[in-house]
């Protein structure tokens, strides 16, 4: 073998050994470099699937390395995705805010990196905008500290879980440290059983009881004589003459029975015609003290007094002294005022909890020192059309005489529900048809969860559905919370 082979064999099995060793330095820098690398942690923030991560993991005074991934929902690379990204802090006392902005370059389709510097230890908030002509845009917040490690979402996105994006339990799990739950003011209650009193509201009105009530008519024709009741408001007395009448049919009638009596006075006064005259004196409401005066007469008068049916106040008088009085007409009207009605209305949403025997707590701006203490006497078996609400009546005594109609009154009833799962009115945010409250799953964690309530009462209201007993519920600050988590246009994905 000439020399000149071997030296070209020794030359070859010198590049053969130096490259094997360089292959081998490369494999083994990008395997560090792969192990290096730090996990993306990944959010779902409108249409976008966005990996975040920082490098090192426990942000310090000096460089670090940004990684963003961008991702539309079928988990394919964004070509035409736009990353802006800052880090502030907050202005201190006489100290302004900082701003540490860094620029991040594309080194793979939807995937970006950048240099952060950080010059001071302190908190500094990391904003991530990103922007797609074809997808939309979004804008994160993220809690970021020297000497904490990681990235905490604070706005705009919600934890998905594991490197490949797919959403795993804790798909909609809000994170928030507990400097900004100190921000906003979190407070967390307990569901738990609870014995649950619905208040009723009802606005009422006294009235007359109508058991109570009198009206004063006539069976016949006639015409007034002197009239003693003369005014609305006027007391009058069970048996007090109200005022006399003059009829040609009540005279004739008088003068029957006398003549009945006389032409039958050996028969006696219980002779079946002295009994039918005596009969329709009566039916045309003579008392047996008129009557017995016009057999002492012995003739007849032509004017007969009507007396007071029953003690009480004179509230209706359709008539005056010399005017006609009709068959049937109302004259005049007498209430007992000393027990009184008040009927109330009720909201038809209320109306199934409202039994007859309830108590019920009366008051009225009229007397606001005072305070009636009752319970529901009847429910009424309908509703008022116009204003959709039932009626419910409740018998007050007014023997002092301080209630009268026509005074507005409020009635409270206590209505009671039993023993519910429930939570803090103040938990539960209204979006629409639907009812969410935040459950704290410790750690910082919240998650939204989409309930179904039922009856309210005392401040807490019934859970039917979406919860249960021992569940931690958000009960101050979830406004805040649902705000920054975009709640009423996100809560459908819930």
């Amino acid at each position: 073998m000439t020399p000149t082979k071997i030296l070209t064999g020794v030359l070859f099995a010198v590049a053969v050994i130096v490259g094997g060793i360089y292959l081998t330095v490369i494999e083994e820098h990008a395997a560090e470099s792969a192990e290096s690398r730090a996990v993306l942690t990944w959010f779902r923030a409108g249409p976008f699937l966005v990996g975040v991560a920082i490098d090192p993991a426990i942000p310090r005074v000096g460089t670090h390395q940004l990684t963003v991934e961008v991702l539309d929902a079928s988990r394919a690379p964004i070509v035409d995705v736009v990353v802006d990204a800052y880090a502030e802090m907050a202005a201190m006392g006489a100290m302004a805010a900082m701003r540490a902005p860094l620029e991040l370059e594309l080194i793979a389709p939807g995937q970006l990196e950048g240099v952060l510097q950080l010059p001071m230890r302190g908190e500094w908030p990391l904003t991530v905008v990103i922007r797609s002509p074809t997808h939309g845009d979004a804008r994160l917040q993220f809690d970021l500290a020297t000497d904490r490690e990681g990235l905490r979402i604070a706005a705009g996105a919600m934890p998905v879980g594991g490197a490949s994006a797919t959403a795993g339990a804790d798909g909609d799990v809000i994170t928030i440290d507990n400097r900004r739950r100190q921000m906003i003011g979190v407070e967390t209650d307990e569901v738990t059983m609870r014995d649950l009193v619905r208040t009723i509201r009802a606005v009422g009105r006294v009235t007359y009881d109508e058991r109570l009530l009198s009206n004063i008519t006539l069976k016949f024709d006639g015409y007034i004589g002197e009239l003693n009741a003369d005014y609305v408001g006027a007391p009058v007395t069970k048996g007090q003459v109200l005022f006399t009448v003059y009829s040609p049919e009540l005279l004739a009638a008088q003068q029957e029975y006398l003549e009945t009596r006389k032409r039958l006075v050996s028969r006696g006064p219980n002779d079946s015609l002295v009994k039918a005259a005596r009969q329709r004196l009566q039916l045309w409401d003579l008392s047996p003290s008129e009557i017995e005066a016009l057999e002492r007469r012995g003739e007849t008068t032509d004017f007969v007094a009507f007396r007071a049916p029953r003690t009480g106040t004179l509230v209706e008088r359709n008539i005056v002294s010399g005017s006609a009085a009709r068959r049937g007409q109302t004259l005049l009207s007498i209430a007992d005022l000393s027990r009184v009605w008040v009927e109330a209305q009720v909201y038809e949403a209320d109306l199934a909890l409202v039994r007859e025997g309830m108590s019920v707590t009366v008051t009225l701006p009229y007397l606001p020192d005072r305070r009636y203490v009752a319970e529901v006497e009847y429910v009424y078996p309908y509703l008022e059309a116009d204003s959709r609400t039932g009626r419910i009546r409740v018998t007050l005594d007014n023997a002092a005489g301080l209630l009268k109609p026509e005074m507005y009154a409020e009635v409270l009833l206590d209505a009671d529900l039993g023993r519910r799962l429930s939570v803090p009115e103040e938990a539960i945010i209204v979006a629409g048809e639907s009812r969410v409250v935040f459950v704290d799953l410790g750690g910082g964690r919240l998650r939204p969860v989409r309930i179904r309530t039922g009856r309210r009462g005392q401040g807490f209201v019934e859970v039917l559905d979406g919860l249960e007993l021992g569940d931690v519920v958000v009960t101050s600050g979830n406004f805040l919370i649902a705000a920054e988590t975009r709640l009423k246009t996100g809560i459908d994905q819930w």
